[in-house]
């Protein structure tokens, strides 16, 4: 099982270097940003699909989604300098609650 979240940590970083380069790809007019994001996403969704021998669809999703929500609004905070209002940051850690509530109590993922 340890191996199934390592997959789905891969594919989560990939994710969210993709995304962020997706901004810096200036709508795919800069190449190595654009070559980045597909790539990144071609990472990503393969290492997710490996993670699902042994994790859940749903669980899958919403941890891959979630994180990679946080993280993508991370790197938009440090690499574009975009700053977050109040409802913005309690959204974020309302994610984070509820990852860590799917980590801690539930019975469809192996501990």
């Amino acid at each position: 099982m340890k191996t199934a979240y390592m997959y789905l940590a891969v594919a989560i970083v990939a994710e969210v270097v993709a995304t962020s380069a997706l901004k810096a790809s200036e709508e795919f007019t800069r190449w190595i940003p654009g070559i980045i994001v597909v790539i990144g996403y071609g990472i990503s969704f393969y290492y997710m699909t490996l993670a699902l021998r042994y994790i859940p669809l749903g669980i899958t999703y919403a941890v891959w989604a979630g994180l990679g929500i946080v993280l993508v609004t991370v790197a938009g905070v440090v690499l574009y300098k975009q700053m977050l209002d109040m409802p913005a940051i309690i959204g974020i850690g309302l994610i984070i609650a509820g990852l860590i509530v799917i980590s801690l109590f539930s019975k469809t993922i192996s501990h």
